[in-house]
């Protein structure tokens, strides 16, 4: 009888071995060939899989290993893939004693070569958008059956909305019409988090578009859409942190896969305070704590120092190149993941697309902080971030301040922003710093007012300055809101979006008058600043405030534009012979804001908060 039962035994433990093996998903779907790096790690999820062996049976690819992690619902496989590899079809044999378990993989080919795929740069204007909030071309996927529990409620500023690609699509003669040359959403990829995460910053998926703004599919239908129109595409990306509802924290690969796993028992937050990065006296304790805390218990903290973890993400925003072709990286919260990793990605993706550009989000008000972070910066020396691309928060802190003050010589209104732009001697490349007004995460400029001069002149200083200019949705008709009440209330829906809107922005005749005279102050600006290599590529010579006005002049092969800027509420005139080194005697010149010509004689008088644009 012991025999019979050892046996009987024996058999229930075999099967219990054996009965599990399934793959239901890996990660990336596909790949390409012709990369420069040989090595692709395949995440392969499923029941049991961990415990399986692997073969590979296709010309020009070799196993390079496996690696079983802590959870047996998940197996790392390392191929390595010839110079010379061809696009097709290969099978992956999953072995578990018995059984076998084959799936087919596909190699695609390229569509373009990495030095082929160019990124953005001081030549673009940038329009952020949040895709929940801009418009709803497809009702349909405003709800969608088995996703985590949420509602379409456009009265609550922090519910879904229902806006999506399909809608962005819809408008794009919009933004031509408008002048943008580049587009940024904030993140598309799935975010099933309970009460919809319509911000999009907690990805679930990082290889499929939310259903609710559409599919992959749609995505990559409206870049093409875009490009055919000479608009890029910027992807909001996040390597620092996931969802919480992703199958990660569910059935967590390996502890290390994050930082501070234990979040249930011993939740540990960052302190949001990003100066150990170059404080010479910071702790171990506050570097700790900013770098591997979680943003909210809802946002579960990478280990980028985990090399599998550091892998999949740099393939994720390769693959995202590849398939999609967006035309550039925006990289939320930049300065909270590991330094060395992130500095090792950004060498890859430049190495690989030598003409790409990234932007990390490094919200510190200093220049020197932000200069730290930029590509080649010998204030970081030795390390080297290799990030092309600084957002410049100074600019931001200093416009915003400007605009309650009277501007004066000692550091009052628009002297706190030249005085800014002093600083730019710590950055490596300038005219690669991105600046802005205001954006999804601030106050709207206007705060809740509607002061259009002031706005304008904020604006003609963004657009024409050696930056690269950031707008964000809905400027260009004065929408207005502050945090104070919640985000929701600076991420307002665009009116017209929906269809049973009352009121539109999106055609001349559903705007209002002061609206329509915003909108098309943009529309002049931005259509005038297209392919102006004098704003692009020009030098940037600033002068001293002077009886309230701000000048500064940019220059290129012979070409000159002289702005100027009254930063006061009062009429002002200034004496031109500050001036003379770049009027050079000349007699006149044109507004391109007014279309007028303006005169030069021994002074320029300037109506209070007026801004000139002049080519000389």
């Amino acid at each position: 009888m012991k025999k019979v039962f050892f046996i009987l035994g024996t058999l229930l433990l075999s099967l219990s071995t054996y009965a599990a093996m399934n793959v239901n998903k890996i990660d990336p779907p596909f790949w390409y060939t012709g990369m420069q790096n040989p090595e692709l790690q395949l995440m392969v999820y499923g029941e049991g899989i961990g415990n399986t062996a692997v073969s590979v049976n296709y010309p020009g690819v070799s196993l390079s290993s496996t690696v079983k992690l802590e959870s047996n619902n998940y197996l790392l496989v390392y191929l390595k893939l010839d110079k010379d590899v061809k696009p097709g079809k290969m099978t992956l044999t999953f072995t578990q004693g018995k059984k076998k378990l084959v799936k087919e993989y596909e190699l695609k080919a390229r569509a373009k070569k990495g030095c082929e795929h160019k990124g953005f740069d001081a030549s673009d204007a940038l329009y952020l958008l949040m895709p929940d909030r801009f418009a709803n071309g497809n009702p349909d996927n405003d709800q969608i059956a088995g996703m985590a529990e949420y509602k379409i409620d456009r009265n609550d500023p922090n519910a879904r909305h229902g806006g999506d690609l399909a809608g962005i699509e819809q408008h794009l003669d919009y933004f031509s019409d408008l002048g943008v040359t580049a587009l940024w959403f904030t993140p598309v990829l799935e975010n099933n988090m309970t009460g919809g995460s319509y911000h999009g910053y907690a990805t679930t998926d990082y290889y499929k578009v939310d259903p609710r703004f559409g599919t992959n599919e749609e995505y990559k239908r409206l870049i093409e859409k875009s490009h055919a129109r000479g608009i890029k595409i910027v992807m909001d990306m996040i390597f620092n942190h996931c969802g919480v509802e992703h199958v990660w924290i569910k059935d967590m690969p390996c502890k290390d896969w994050f930082n501070n796993p234990d979040h249930e028992n011993s939740f540990v937050q960052t302190s949001f305070k990003l100066t150990p990065h170059v404080d010479p006296y910071a702790s171990k304790y506050d570097f700790s704590q900013m770098n591997d805390g979680w943003f909210v218990t809802a946002m579960p903290d990478l280990n980028q120092k985990n090399p599998h973890v550091y892998r999949y993400l740099v393939q994720n925003s390769f693959w995202w190149i590849e398939y999609a072709d967006i035309d550039g990286i925006r990289m939320d919260t930049y300065p909270y993941a590991d330094y060395d990793a992130m500095s090792n990605w950004m060498k890859e993706l430049n190495e690989e697309y030598p003409n790409y550009n990234t932007v990390g989000e490094t919200w510190v008000t200093e220049p020197a902080y932000t200069a730290w972070w930029q590509k080649d910066s010998k204030l970081s020396a030795p390390k080297n971030s290799n990030l092309k691309t600084v957002m410049d928060f100074s600019f931001y802190d200093k416009i915003n301040i400007a605009k309650t003050e009277e501007t004066e010589t000692w550091f009052k209104g628009l002297d706190r922003v030249y005085n800014s732009f002093v600083y730019d001697f710590l950055y490596p490349n300038p005219a690669s710093v991105l600046a802005f007004i205001e954006n999804h995460d601030t106050d709207r400029f206007l705060g809740e007012g509607d002061n259009l001069p002031m706005l304008k002149q904020a604006s003609t200083l963004l657009l024409t300055t050696r930056r690269i200019p950031q707008l964000y949705y809905g400027t260009e008709i004065m929408m207005n809101g502050v945090k104070n009440k919640s985000d929701g209330y600076v991420r307002k829906d665009f009116p017209g979006g929906w269809v049973d809107d009352k009121e539109t922005a999106l055609t001349a005749e559903g705007r209002s008058k002061i609206q329509n005279d915003c909108y098309n102050f943009y529309k002049t600006i931005l259509n005038w600043r297209k392919g102006n290599d004098v704003i692009a590529k020009g030098s940037m010579t600033q002068f001293m405030v002077q009886n309230g006005v701000y000048a500064y002049a940019r220059q290129h092969e012979g070409k000159t534009v002289f702005v100027m800027l009254n930063g006061t509420d009062s009429a002002t005139a200034v004496p031109l012979k500050f001036y003379k080194e770049i009027l050079k005697g000349a007699k006149q010149g044109k507004d391109i804001l007014s279309g007028r010509t303006i005169a030069f004689g021994e002074e320029l008088k300037m109506g209070a908060r007026e801004s000139l644009v002049i080519e000389l």
